[in-house]
């Protein structure tokens, strides 16, 4: 567009100035927007959640300072201030995926974080051998070795960290009877995690899939995603008791 153009479609309203030499079109990205008029990037949980990826938002708007280390103006976002693993270019108002990914995993919980790697990796957002290949901070390097591409969600993500100090076999997606089910804990202990799909016909498959479990010996826990990320301790005590019974093991 010529500066003429330009200055006509500000006038109508059809594209904004964020600040001195960007253009954006009235309809763009609000955040993007606010990041250029900033001078800073989209990063963290705020960028992964808008690659689609699985993530719990914490009420912030996560940036990264760029190249340059200054702020344009104030802003009332958590600024990422730390050198970057993938150098920034001046003109980004998104930051790499790899930048998303380590700076979700120096500011997130553990199993928050796990679960947006697990969800990049399973979506083909990103390259772990590339990504083990940078200079990782440590609780990035332990994202590394403990991802897995298996979970369907995220909310299985965080099941398996919270089950590990019962030191029995947790399998994600593990194939039984013509179907995946969620996890199964030892040999014979099913957990399934109900989604926001879990009605009309997805229920009766289901359903008749936990039947046929039962009927090949496993024993089958199936709870909510409500109830694993806002009352764990009722999932946990019912694994608990499960395995305190011996329904893990495989009869004899």
């Amino acid at each position: 567009m010529s500066d003429q153009q330009i200055r006509r479609a500000a006038r109508t309203g059809d594209v904004v100035r964020p600040r001195r030499g960007w253009v954006a079109r009235a309809d763009a990205d609000a955040a993007l927007i606010a990041a250029a008029e900033v001078g800073v990037v989209v990063t963290c949980i705020s960028e992964a959640a808008r690659l689609g990826l699985w993530t719990i938002d914490d009420g912030l708007w996560h940036v990264g300072i760029r190249s340059n280390g200054k702020l344009l103006r104030e802003t009332s976002a958590h600024v990422h201030w730390g050198t970057p693993v993938v150098p920034r270019h001046p003109d980004d108002v998104v930051d790499p995926v790899e930048n998303v990914l380590v700076l979700a995993a120096v500011c997130q919980p553990y199993e928050n974080a796990l679960a947006i790697w697990e969800s990049a990796w399973r979506k083909g957002k990103v390259d772990m051998e590339v990504l083990a290949g940078l200079e990782l901070p440590p609780a990035a390097r332990r994202l590394v070795a403990d991802a897995m591409p298996f979970a369907d969600s995220g909310v299985e993500t965080l099941v398996v960290p919270r089950l590990r100090w019962m030191r029995l076999p947790l399998r994600r997606q593990f194939w039984i009877a013509g179907h995946a089910v969620d996890l199964l804990i030892g040999d014979r202990l099913v957990l399934q995690i109900d989604g926001g799909h879990h009605i009309g016909e997805q229920r009766d498959s289901d359903n008749e899939h936990d039947a046929r479990l039962r009927l090949m010996g496993y024993h089958v826990i199936r709870v909510s995603y409500r109830q694993v990320r806002f009352d764990w301790a009722t999932v946990q005590e019912l694994i608990v008791r499960a395995v305190a019974q011996g329904l893990h093991r495989a009869r004899p």
